[in-house]
């Protein structure tokens, strides 16, 4: 079953599709991209961007998935969103705003591969400024190889088991402190251009020295320094761990510049209320800023794993989250309705109690100031170590006669 349970936790969706040109007009004066193409040229796929003007780009390689990323100066995006169709090497693209004055253009690839050339035409035909980037395979093979033995050789070693998950550093409790995006994924920017990435690194680290201090846990962080990591591989490192709590910490933005205030999320099939399904939905989208969309369970997929997870678990989570905000109130102040509800995917674990903290609102000028201050981060990292603490307190109390 729990094999069965990691598998379902990592299920994704992959990326294919195709464009034509765009036809959007191109407004005055302003950078944007307003077409993507890509086709088979001379034994090479090649990717064409239809850009408004001539502009400074750069191009590389990344692998664990494969992908070719491109870096353009923040502009509009005019072109379609997605390829309906895979084309020779290329499987799919997307665009993000990574930070200010700056974008992404992810594209994935089907394999390992190489930019032979690329290069800026100019206009000519009727046609606008194009960057043009050729793909060739890059010569590795990424599939397992297959040695033959020679004749004289020994005998093979019968096969090992599979390899066991990683038992747990001591019989301390774990927990796993998850500080939200990271990378190329900046999360939310605040008004004064904040970076959440850089907010949620540094409180997960001032709890995870707090907790320390008693020398009762093992505190793990899914990252320790500024890097990317895919949704799914966050569950899988606390499962993997056999952690006892998931904490994933946040800071969001909203349209709305008055809203201010701390909330705790755990898992439901249906969000609590509209904002909280749509945050749930921008967070599990995180993963598309990587290049690869792994926001993406199937409603028949999202619905099984809900249903698999443990009435216990989710009980546990959502008692924990009340401890959260019974010590958080002593020094932060709340959002109204402050325990929430939604689908994140950093929640799924069905055997782990998880709970999402945003730790407020970026879009918030006085918010987005307290979170810049190193006192006020103790204190919620302070906070959070309290409840922890009182949570655990709790869970042995249960288990006495």
């Amino acid at each position: 079953m729990a094999a069965m349970l990691r598998r379902l936790v990592s299920v994704l969706a992959a990326l294919a599709l195709w464009v034509a040109p765009s036809t959007t007009a191109r407004a005055e004066g302003a950078l944007m991209v307003t077409g993507v193409r890509a086709g088979i040229h001379t034994a090479m796929t090649r990717v064409v961007i239809d850009l408004s003007a001539r502009m400074d780009y750069r191009v590389q390689t990344l692998t664990d998935p494969h992908r070719v990323v491109i870096d353009l100066p923040e502009l509009e995006w005019s072109a379609p969103d997605r390829l309906a169709k895979p084309v020779g090497r290329v499987t799919g693209y997307r665009w993000a705003r990574v930070k200010p004055g700056a974008g992404r253009l992810t594209i994935g690839t089907s394999g390992p591969v190489e930019v032979r050339q690329s290069f800026l035409m100019p206009p000519s035909e009727g046609l606008s400024w194009r960057l043009v980037v050729d793909l060739a395979d890059s010569g590795r093979d990424d599939r397992p190889k297959t040695v033959p033995v020679a004749v004289a050789a020994p005998p093979k070693p019968p096969p090992q088991a599979e390899k066991p998950r990683p038992i747990k550093p001591s019989s301390r409790p774990v927990v796993v402190i998850d500080p939200g995006h990271g990378g190329v994924d900046p999360g939310a920017i605040g008004i004064e251009g904040t970076f959440e990435k850089h907010l949620t690194l540094q409180v997960a680290r001032a709890a995870k020295q707090e907790l320390e201090k008693s020398g009762r846990y093992t505190v793990l962080l899914t990252r320790e320094r500024d890097i990317f990591i895919p949704l799914r591989d966050r569950v899988a490192f606390a499962r993997d761990r056999e952690a006892d709590l998931f904490i994933s910490l946040h800071a969001d933005a909203v349209p709305r510049a008055d809203i201010r205030g701390l909330s705790v999320y755990t898992l439901s099939q249906n969000a609590s209320d509209a904002e909280a399904q749509a945050l749930a939905e921008k967070e599990n989208k995180a993963d598309l800023i990587g290049g690869v969309d792994f926001s993406g369970n199937s409603p028949e997929v999202t619905t099984i794993l809900i249903e698999l997870a443990q009435r216990e678990t989710m009980n546990l989570s959502a008692g924990f989250a009340q401890d959260v905000l019974d010590e958080m109130a002593h020094a932060i102040k709340l959002l109204n309705n402050s325990h929430r509800f939604a689908g994140f995917a950093v929640l799924k674990a069905p055997d782990v109690p998880s709970i999402l903290v945003e730790m407020g609102y970026l879009s918030n000028v006085q918010e987005e100031q307290m979170l810049r201050k190193p006192e006020h981060r103790a204190k919620l990292a302070s906070s959070l170590a309290r409840a922890i603490e009182r949570y655990f307190a709790g869970q042995q109390k249960a288990k006495r006669p």
